[in-house]
């Protein structure tokens, strides 16, 4: 008998078909695939930027090329206002807003742990203003308990009112963990695109889009869309503030730790230090680019976007605003009793921030970077497609 069921079972294992397991698109994949085989027809667009020769060397769009896709988009609107298929025409055809729902989409399925990809859904500005209350509520408490809240004597740093071993073991803990969880995420992401050997040319090419934000021109130089059929280079420019502020900010306190462990240099730090002139440089212009990029936000067309994401648009830059304004303001309130108070909200509003890294807005960038290499990598090596027509 156990024969006769081994032989059983040895004939269906031949039976079935060894095909490969297509992973089932969602609705929002479902969607990219029709719109890109809608373009991949026309072709009009095809030097905006670098979704659509991308998409070219595609004949069908599987989940993996889809999310590839979607993250190269940058949402500048340039296709939108020049597609002959665009709504209300019945093909309906509205890339920004169809990539950007996969997006989000790829930030919850790569997320790791992946229980908390759910957390996409829920990260808004109303939770990142509940957050940094609560954990400022914490701190001041904490500072309190310490006598460090309202003794603390003119001129004092900010390691008498937290410990430096206290800041770091709050803090290192989460930024590990953010850190981490990117990382896992986005090796996860790379595997799925498969994206071939990197090399140093296609590195440099893809650190040059990332830097310059190439693909916020509109394809031409001019610009994005906004709230308009107007080209405006004002998105642009207020992400060129906000990243670029937010790396100086990062260096001064990369620079801050190199001081406080290499050279024993306790802060706090004069205003002509390095430390200090990054911080004052990075604090104004991540001021400058996240309060642009709150109003043009809150001004951008419904069609260029999708508007379920905006909360978590809007808090991930009123978290990066807030560090900003806490940050400046700890330089004025250095030698006054108003020092504590201002300290426990910036080190909120940075926990804050790295705590929701990994499940916010923050992820954009991470996974956008990783596209513009695979493309970097892509355009270098033969077009299957054309060779096989020869």
């Amino acid at each position: 008998m156990q024969q006769l069921e081994a032989i059983i079972r040895e004939g269906r294992a031949l039976a079935a078909p060894a095909y490969p397991v297509i992973p089932i698109l969602s609705a929002n994949e479902a969607e990219v695939s029709r719109q890109m085989t809608i373009c991949n027809s026309c072709r009009y667009c095809e030097g905006f930027c670098a979704v659509f020769p991308a998409m070219t060397r595609r004949l069908e769009f599987v989940k993996a090329d889809i999310h590839y896709l979607a993250n190269l988009c940058h949402n500048c609107g340039a296709c939108l206002h020049a597609c002959q298929y665009a709504p209300p025409h019945e093909f309906a055809v509205n890339v920004p807003q169809a990539m950007a729902k996969v997006r989000v989409e790829t930030y919850s399925d790569y997320a790791w742990p992946p229980a908390l990809g759910a957390l996409y859904k829920r990260n808004g500005l109303m939770l990142s203003v509940a957050l940094v209350s609560a954990l400022t509520l914490f701190l001041a408490l904490a500072a309190g308990l310490r006598g460090s809240l309202f003794n603390v004597l003119p001129g004092a740093g900010f390691y008498a009112i937290f410990p430096h071993h206290l800041m770091v073991s709050l803090f290192a803990p989460v930024f590990l963990f953010a850190a981490l969880a990117l990382g896992l995420g986005v090796r996860k992401f790379w595997r799925d695109v498969s994206p071939g050997q990197a090399s140093w040319e296609s590195m440099g090419d893809a650190v040059d889009k990332v830097l310059r934000l190439k693909y916020l021109d509109g394809g031409h130089g001019d610009g994005c869309h906004n709230a308009d059929d107007a080209y405006t280079l004002a998105r642009r420019r207020f992400h060129h503030f906000t990243f670029y502020g937010f790396m100086l900010c990062f260096a001064a306190t990369g620079v801050a730790t190199l001081y406080h462990y290499l050279f024993g240099w306790a802060a706090p730090y004069g205003y002509t230090t390095i430390p200090k002139l990054l911080g004052i440089a990075g604090g104004v212009s991540l001021l400058a680019g996240t309060t642009g990029l709150f109003s043009l936000n809150l001004r951008r067309h419904p069609l260029l976007g999708d508007k379920i994401q905006k909360p978590m648009d809007l808090g991930f830059i009123a978290l990066l605003f807030l560090i900003a304004l806490s940050g400046l303001g700890l330089m004025l309130a250095r030698a006054t009793p108003y020092l504590p108070p201002v300290l426990c909200i910036h080190l909120a509003a940075v926990m804050a921030l790295f705590a929701t890294l990994p499940y916010g807005k923050f992820s954009h960038g991470v996974f956008r970077s990783a596209a513009l290499l695979k493309w970097a990598i892509e355009k270098r090596q033969p077009d299957r497609l054309q060779l096989g027509s020869q």
